[in-house]
């Protein structure tokens, strides 16, 4: 992107090699910036050279972000400045334990005017979704987690991809039973076995914010249940979102949200952390049986495309 648009400037909190920045300081070093750790610097010199028709790449920590909130939303998006956050270590990164574990990132985001979160699934969705928080004229940031991918070819493309819209990646079969799935992150890649297996509709949501509305009311309207997947916390998340926006239209649908609890969790395998919480295959898909268990038992049960509502508002989907 570097070498397609003279803009760009990466800046880093003293997070060279662990954001990936060591190539991108070697080829254009007279636009690398590392500011050391001032965490709350780097977010307002991001801010003050965006004023300037710059466009800076914020490349941080998740856990880090956290010491620069506050310039974060006074210097950068309440002035809706075109700055994005390229935000590494989202979600449980094991061995670093409870200090670097970004399980936060997503509800402390969402509440601020002007942001976008994306949620990339996999390694051609993270740069796909690097490209739409790019090419995005305002504060827009990207998640992704520590370590390695699910080995798909992120390929070389440098086009964005349309901004607030998930993507259908399985239908269910079922009729007038089917349960949904919307996932929000690398759990996508997860849970996909488990759809398979239960005969799920799987969503990559793809965005916390703007949510996909649309997608969700058709997900409402086609499907018995939902269920929210996130590799985050639950409180103030990616669930809780879709929670509101439903109320928000007054439907009343079933909804299982899944993610991280309400605890620190301490260091650890992520593999075995993230088992213990039951955000592996085998613990979604215990959650998902024993919360939906009848309704994936019965096969014609309920009408399809009914939409159910609260208090009796046409709120049509």
């Amino acid at each position: 992107m570097a070498r397609s648009d003279q803009r760009l400037m990466g800046i880093t909190p003293a997070m060279r090699e662990g954001s990936g920045l060591v190539a991108f300081e070697r080829q254009f070093p007279k636009r690398y910036f590392d500011v050391g750790i001032a965490e709350q610097h780097a977010v307002t010199f991001a801010a003050g050279i965006a004023c300037e028709g710059m466009k800076p790449v914020v490349a941080i920590y998740s856990t880090f972000l956290q010491r620069a909130y506050d310039q974060l939303i006074h210097d950068v998006a309440l002035q809706n400045l075109d700055v994005t956050f390229a935000i590494d270590r989202a979600g449980l990164v094991g061995a670093d334990g409870a200090t670097h574990a970004g399980n936060y990132d997503i509800a402390f985001l969402r509440c601020i005017p002007n942001m976008v979160i994306a949620t990339p699934s996999n390694e051609p969705e993270c740069r796909a979704l690097l490209n739409t928080a790019y090419h995005y004229k305002g504060p827009a940031s990207v998640r992704y987690p520590r370590g390695s991918g699910f080995g798909v070819d992120a390929g070389t493309s440098l086009e964005a991809l349309p901004l607030g819209k998930g993507v259908v990646l399985r239908e269910s079969k079922r009729v007038g039973s089917a349960v949904a799935v919307l996932g929000f992150g690398t759990l996508v890649g997860v849970v996909g076995s488990v759809c398979e297996d239960l005969d799920l509709s799987l969503v990559d949501m793809r965005f916390v914010k703007p949510l996909d509305e649309e997608l969700i009311l058709q997900m409402a309207r086609t499907h018995q249940a939902l269920v929210t997947l996130e590799d985050a916390c639950l409180m103030g998340g990616a669930g809780a979102a879709v929670l509101e926006f439903l109320q928000s239209r007054d439907i009343n649908i079933p909804v299982l949200s899944l993610g991280l609890p309400d605890e620190f969790i301490d260091h650890g395998d992520p593999a075995l952390l993230m088992s213990l919480h039951g955000l592996d295959a085998k613990g979604i898909s215990q959650s998902i049986t024993q919360r939906f268990g009848a309704l994936l038992s019965d096969t014609d049960n309920g009408q399809p495309g009914s939409v159910h509502r609260i208090g009796g508002k046409a709120a049509s989907a």
